[in-house]
């Protein structure tokens, strides 16, 4: 659904609702409530479709496997003249099954054709024999008894007609993205154009005098802008269509026109600093005088001020300004609802699982914590985590280092060296 100030109100007087220390999943579900997925839609051609959203199922014209054929190379037989308890030899045709060149007679009781991985069943054949269980002997060819011969019953080694799709079915529904998998699918259908979602807009900026861009002088106090660069990677790799708005100004007349210049282009707008204790306010007085304010604290370490509203039909996405915090925030809070946006249905889960903790880790309960872990397996199979050290939610080499987050959770207090904690791994994440 849809935001309106209406609905804003009935969220701000729920019972657990705290906009000051958001528990995480609750502001996930909040979050959820607001998401419609961009409608308009375009034609491309296959090639210039990765990445991209299905806007409508692709149905299969053809069969796929069109014919029946052979899964290796070995010999196509009849399964009724195999012997089920001793050897049996067949006569071997002269003419041979490559893939896309069918043989133009039919087999005969007692008869074997040569085929090759590919390769059209002939007429009459049912069943194929490895080519390494076999011994040949001119024109003939010596099969061993079924279980010698790996054969499990009649159209063993083959692949059936309309095995993988059957023409008219639906070989891919709407709202799948398009991975390499999905272009030789579609590819393998003789499909040359798909019509997808046009690609979701975000626009992004960084607000924070002491900030300079890459390629410029640092003076006394400045650091350099490295939050925009980690967005643009996470959201490039997510197919967005993006625009850099550079480091805004600290002042709430710079912020106020950044923030009416990205909701007029884009559908989400992210942006990054500015959300601190301190600022809060102020930030959320710009964006209330042209939007909405649904929540601007998360009861998480790192990334407790992230801010979440709309600006006219845009998403707004405050995020902290330490680099961890805004990989952190934008992976547990940004990452699933661009998908949605985005048009996607089928959402590539986060993979979780626990594992034993390898040293001692100090927590306070009251709030969910990520922190960076290394994730191994040995070669017996025993697997641990390991924190990577200082978890300061401003060192970005710790984001570097890991390739997980540790997941404790809010009653969590310290977790002593060998407990099973929560990992939640950076593979598969965007």
């Amino acid at each position: 659904m849809t935001s309106t100030p209406q609905t804003l109100r009935e969220l701000s007087c729920a019972d657990d609702y705290d906009p000051n220390s958001m528990p995480v999943d609750r502001a996930r579900q909040y979050i959820g409530t607001f998401l419609k997925p961009v409608t308009a839609t375009e034609r491309v051609h296959v090639r210039a479709a990765l990445g991209r959203v299905l806007a409508e199922d692709i149905l299969s014209p053809i069969a796929v496997p069109g014919h029946d054929n052979s899964a290796m190379d070995g010999y196509a037989v009849r399964f009724d003249d195999l012997g089920s308890e001793a050897p049996v030899t067949l006569r071997v045709t002269t003419e041979t099954a490559f893939a896309g060149k069918p043989v133009k007679n039919a087999l005969q009781p007692g008869e074997a054709v040569r085929i090759m991985t590919g390769g059209v069943m002939p007429q009459g054949a049912d069943t194929v024999i490895m080519q390494e269980v076999t011994t040949r002997a001119g024109d003939q060819v010596t099969i061993p008894a079924l279980a010698d011969a790996k054969v499990r019953s009649r159209g063993t080694n083959t692949r059936k007609a309309g095995e993988d799709l059957k023409a008219g079915s639906v070989a891919l529904q709407r709202g799948w993205r398009v991975n390499p998998a999905e272009l030789g699918l579609i590819a393998s259908l003789g499909v040359n154009e798909i019509t997808v979602y046009r690609k979701l807009r975000v626009a992004f900026f960084s607000t924070g005098d002491e900030l300079r861009s890459v390629g410029q002088t640092l003076g006394p106090g400045e650091i350099y802008d490295s939050n925009r660069y980690t967005l643009y990677g996470m959201l490039m790799r997510m197919g967005c269509d993006i625009l850099d708005m550079g480091v805004i100004a600290d002042t709430p007349e710079a912020v106020e026109q950044a923030f009416a210049t990205a909701a007029e282009i884009a559908d989400v707008v992210i942006t990054s600093g500015g959300v601190s204790v301190g600022e809060a306010d102020y930030i959320k007085s710009v964006l209330e005088k042209l939007g909405e304010v649904l929540f601007w604290k998360i009861a998480m370490k790192p990334g407790r001020p992230l801010a979440y509203g709309k600006l006219g039909n845009a998403h707004f996405f405050g995020l902290p300004g330490n680099p961890v915090s805004v990989m952190a925030t934008f992976y547990q809070f940004v990452r699933e609802p661009v998908m949605l946006l985005s048009g996607q249905t089928r959402l590539p889960p986060l993979p979780t699982f626990k594992v034993p903790l390898a040293s001692a880790v100090k927590k306070a309960p009251g709030r969910t914590e990520f922190q960076r872990g290394i994730y191994r397996q040995q070669a017996d199979g025993t697997r641990s985590v390991t924190i990577t050290g200082d978890q300061g939610s401003g060192i970005l080499s710790s984001m570097s280092q890991a390739n997980c987050f540790v997941i404790l959770a809010p009653e969590t207090g310290n977790v002593a060296a060998g407990e099973a904690v929560e990992v939640q791994m950076f593979e598969g994440m965007v």
